[in-house]
């Protein structure tokens, strides 16, 4: 029997491109959709067998172990993404390259704990960072073989595996929080447990298996690659986690809880639908950078889905901020209602200025992205502190204003070396803008209907009429009725040539 070449586990798929990507997305979103049913359960579970403050203690130590954690990857899996071409030696290379990084950035966390507890002046930290530690090094095992795994576009399988983990970690955190009464250890062991089971899940899925580390395998556009595409998460880290830091140390615990729950419920099911699309449209790109006008057709289909169904859905959660605070996450969670209100300002436009990312990675150019990251994320870092005197509605009073005077500087350092600008981007999220206005007006009104009322009666209420809304303005407008057309019609709409004969691929 002749040995199996490992190359063949590597190579790209070329065959049927455009129905592996569009089969991908959809099949994606139905596992991210499931994640997000799983997601809610344990939230709901969760926020009534806990309190703000354990949720504080552990978002203490994320938001400190974060900024080391961002070096366990060094990007490398998305360099391993991106490029056309890769070979057994070099992912074997990266692969141990990654074990190296987890390994030592393992120990880093477990040798700060201390250090993390006397900056909150809060002893239970310190074994929250030690366990922590741990989930460190098991992703950094999983990196590789979840690249490889997407480098092939095999997202059913991506899609199964986190939503296996996601409940196994759901069940473990519920089980230790009720029967246990473990506090704050049932969130560390949930994310523990879902790591588990990952990695084992993706070794198994995925063939490929790395060999010894080898020297002048080419690795070194990679590394930069990828160190760059650090940098910039590095940079990342400071815009979305540092208001953590600071509400953290300032504020308390408690505060910190019922900040950090009120942005994580906002953008939980933002992220299901945000994470999917952004899966598959990065690879695809990647493969399209030098056909100019597929990939700007390509990327302004899927900005336009973006915008198309997550900007309904935040102004109808916003309209209902009370109702579903103290619906998902109980009585003891109503100072989280406005907190979660003004995120939603910024949480309105945020999924479609995420998508700017996809560009810099797709094109490779990981150097801009990491220079105009760090100088977006330095002023917004001013913004929290601004409003940090204002306890933790005044940082994301601060996080809301910074993020809506940036935008258009954001959108301009992006675009400007690209096929894509800023005024097709307006162009593809304005019908969405207009709809979740529509949206945001009949759930307002219906709200004020039903005053008096509980919870899920105004939310129920609230999102029928907010659907009536959309279905008469969709009568009345053509050019809405062709968006939601072309999103239900993606298989046609989400054309990125696979070397198929079309008529619009020949020019005919």
């Amino acid at each position: 029997m002749s040995p199996v070449d490992p190359q063949q586990h590597l190579d790209p798929v070329s065959d049927r491109l455009r129905e592996r990507s569009v089969s991908g997305a959809a099949m994606s979103l139905v596992g991210q959709g499931i994640r997000f049913v799983l997601r809610m359960a344990s939230i709901y579970v969760l926020a009534r067998l806990l309190t703000p403050e354990d949720y504080g203690l552990v978002g203490m130590v994320v938001a400190v172990t974060g900024l080391i954690l961002l070096f366990k990857d060094l990007g490398l899996s998305m360099a391993t993404v991106q490029r056309a071409e890769v070979t057994h030696e070099q992912i074997s290379t990266l692969f141990w390259t990654n074990v190296a990084l987890s390994t030592g950035i393992m120990l880093v966390t477990a040798a700060i704990a201390p250090l993390v507890g006397w900056f909150y002046r809060e002893p239970r930290v310190v074994g929250i960072t030690l366990a922590v530690s741990v989930g460190v090094l098991l992703s950094g095992l999983a990196v590789q073989h979840q690249a490889v795994l997407r480098r092939r576009m095999r997202f059913t399988t991506l899609a199964a595996i986190d939503v296996a983990s996601d409940a196994l970690g759901m069940i473990v955190a519920i089980a230790a929080a009720h029967y246990y009464d473990a506090g704050y250890w049932a969130l560390v062991l949930q994310p523990l447990t879902a790591a588990a089971l990952n990695l084992v899940s993706v070794w198994i899925a995925c063939p490929w298996r790395p060999g010894r580390p080898a020297r002048g395998t080419g690795v070194r556009p990679m590394l930069r690659y990828g160190g760059n595409l650090t940098f910039f998460r590095f940079a990342n880290y400071l815009a979305r986690s540092f208001d953590n830091v600071l509400v953290g140390r300032v504020w308390g615990p408690e505060s910190l809880g019922l900040y950090a729950r009120a942005y994580s419920l906002l953008l939980l099911p933002i992220s299901q639908i945000n994470a999917p699309i952004a899966g598959v449209a990065v690879p695809t790109l990647s493969r399209l950078q030098n056909e100019p006008e597929r990939y700007r057709r390509y990327y302004l289909k899927s900005v336009s889905l973006i915008a198309l169904l997550t900007m309904p859905l935040t102004a109808l959660l916003a309209s209902l901020s009370e109702e579903t605070i103290l619906l998902v996450l109980g009585p003891q969670w109503t100072p989280a209602a406005q907190i979660f209100l003004v995120f939603s300002i910024a949480a309105f436009a945020e999924p479609v200025v995420s998508t700017t990312g996809w560009v810099y990675l797709s094109l490779g150019q990981t150097g801009r992205l990491a220079r105009w990251g760090l100088l977006f994320a330095t002023l917004r870092v001013l913004f929290f502190a601004a409003g940090l005197p204002w306890g933790a509605f005044g940082v994301a009073a601060g996080f809301t204003l910074g993020f809506w005077v940036l935008t258009p500087f954001v959108l301009w350092a992006a675009y400007r070396v690209s096929p894509i600008r800023v005024r097709d981007v307006l162009g593809a999220a304005v019908r969405p803008a207009v709809v979740g206005l529509v949206v945001a007006a009949a759930a307002h009104l219906a709200r004020g209907w039903l005053a008096g009322s509980g919870a899920g009666t105004i939310i129920a209420g609230g999102t029928l009429a907010a659907a009536a809304g959309v279905a008469l303005l969709t009568l009345v407008w053509p050019a809405l009725r062709r968006d939601i057309l072309g999103v239900a019609a993606l298989r046609r709409d989400l054309r990125v040539g696979d070397g198929a004969s079309t008529t619009e691929d020949a020019g005919t």
